[in-house]
C-alpha cells in the first residue's frame, strides 16, 4: 500500500508558504494514490469489473501525474541543495578535520591532564580561561556541522521518499491496467449494433490510401445490423472530454515539425495512459490504418466519426456500442525504469509526456475542428 506520509519530510524547508503548499499538495497527491490501490482491491469483487477497473486506472494516472510535477519540484529542490551543502562541506574540508583532531585528542585525554599546565597553578588558571573562551566557539562549529549533516540526511530522504512512493504508484497501476486488460478480454455484455464482414474490411483497407477514404467506405464492412439503438452526443458538442489524459500539443490545422497540416489535434499524454471512449459510442473499426499506428473509430451519433489514432493496444470489438468513460486502448511507450527515477526527477524529467494521440473528428464526408466538439480548453 502506498503510504501518503512518504514525502512528509519535505518539511526541511522550513515554516516557508510556498514549500509547505507544496509539501501538502505532494501528500494530497500521494493520499490519492493510497485510494486508487484501494480501488484495485475493491474491484476484483465488484460486478462491473471493467467500470471499477477504469476508474482505478484512471485514478493512478491522476494521482501519478500530480505527485511527479509536486516531487519534480520538490527533488529538484533538494538536489540543489545537497549539492549547496556538499560543496559547501567540500571547502571546509580541512577546517572540519582540524576540529575533529582537536575533539579527538581532548577525548583520548584523561580528565585530571586537561586541569594540570606544566608552568603550574598560575598557567593552569590562565589555560581555564582561555579553553572556557574557546569552548562556546568549538561547541557552535560542532552545533553547525552537525545541522549541515542532519539537513543533508532529510534532503536526501525526500529523494528516496518521493522516489519511492513513485516506484509504487507506477506498479499498482501497471497492475490495474492488466487487470484491466484481462476483465476486457472476459466482457460479454454489451450491445452488438451489427456484425463486421472481414473480407470486406479487408477489401477496404487494401484499396484505401487516406484517412477519409476509409471512413467514407466503412459501410461496407456492415456484414449484419441487430436493431440495437445508435448512440446520438450531439447534444454534448463543445462539452465532451478529451479520450486521454494529457494536454493539446497542436491545433486542427497546425503544421507539425515536418510541415505536415491535419486536420485533427495532437494530444501528448503519458506512456501507457488509458484512452477512453469520450462518449456512448459505436465501434466502427479498431486496428492499424495506413500509418496512423493501430486507431479506434467510434461513431457516437450518425454520420460522426470520432479518429482516435496512435495506440498501442486496443480494446473492444467492431459493431460493439461502448458507453462513456469505457476504455477503448491504451497509449504507447515504456513502463519508466524505477531505478532511474531520483534521476528523472532531480533532473525535471519525471512523467514527461513523450507519447502523442492523434484525434479527428468526420462529419459527413468531412473533417470538422475537433474544438466544436471536445472542450480541448
Amino acid at each position: 500500500m502506498i503510504r501518503a506520509a512518504a514525502l512528509c519530510l519535505v518539511l526541511w524547508a522550513g515554516g516557508a508558504a510556498a514549500q509547505s503548499d507544496i509539501a501538502q499538495a505532494a501528500r494530497d497527491a500521494a493520499a490519492r494514490l493510497d485510494e486508487a490501490a484501494g480501488m484495485l482491491a475493491a474491484a476484483e469483487t465488484r460486478d462491473d469489473r471493467v467500470a471499477a477497473l477504469t476508474r482505478t486506472v484512471q485514478a493512478y494516472e491522476a494521482g501519478l501525474d500530480a505527485l511527479g510535477r509536486y516531487a519534480r519540484d520538490l527533488v529538484a529542490d533538494a538536489a540543489r541543495g545537497q549539492r549547496a551543502l556538499e560543496a559547501e562541506l567540500e571547502a571546509r574540508s580541512d577546517e572540519i578535520a582540524r576540529l575533529l583532531g582537536v575533539l579527538q585528542a581532548m577525548g583520548r585525554a584523561p580528565a585530571p591532564l586537561l586541569l594540570l599546565h606544566p608552568s603550574g597553578p598560575l598557567g593552569t588558571a590562565r589555560s581555564g580561561m582561555m579553553v572556557a573562551d574557546v569552548t562556546p566557539a568549538l561547541q557552535a562549529r560542532v552545533d553547525a556541522l552537525r545541522a549541515d549533516l542532519t539537513e543533508m540526511a532529510e534532503l536526501r530522504a525526500v529523494q528516496d521518499g518521493a522516489a519511492q512512493t513513485l516506484r509504487e504508484g507506477l506498479a499498482g497501476v501497471q497492475g490495474a491496467r492488466t487487470a484491466l486488460s484481462n476483465a476486457i478480454s472476459e466482457r460479454t455484455d454489451l450491445p452488438v449494433r451489427f456484425t463486421e464482414d472481414p473480407v470486406q474490411t479487408a477489401l477496404l483497407l487494401s484499396s484505401t490510401d487516406t484517412l477519409a477514404a476509409f471512413a467514407d467506405g466503412l459501410a461496407v464492412i456492415v456484414a449484419t445490423e441487430t436493431g440495437v439503438p445508435a448512440p446520438d452526443a450531439r447534444t454534448r458538442q463543445g462539452s465532451l472530454p478529451l479520450p486521454v489524459q494529457g494536454t493539446v500539443l497542436r491545433a486542427a490545422g497546425q503544421a507539425d515539425a515536418a510541415g505536415v497540416v491535419r486536420p485533427g489535434i495532437v494530444i501528448a499524454s503519458r506512456p501507457r495512459a488509458l484512452v477512453t471512449a469520450p462518449a456512448a459510442a459505436t465501434v466502427r473499426f479498431r486496428g492499424p490504418l495506413l500509418d496512423y499506428g493501430n486507431v479506434v473509430i467510434l461513431e457516437p451519433a450518425a454520420d460522426v466519426l470520432f479518429v482516435i489514432a496512435g495506440l498501442s493496444e486496443v480494446f473492444g470489438e467492431v459493431g460493439q456500442v461502448v458507453p462513456e468513460g469505457a476504455p477503448v486502448g491504451l497509449m504507447g511507450g515504456d513502463r519508466p525504469n524505477t531505478d532511474a527515477i531520483v534521476t528523472e526527477l532531480a533532473a525535471g524529467d519525471a512523467g514527461s509526456r513523450n507519447e502523442t494521440l492523434y484525434l479527428e473528428v468526420r462529419e459527413g464526408q468531412s473533417a470538422v475542428d475537433p474544438a466544436t466538439w471536445f472542450a480541448v480548453r
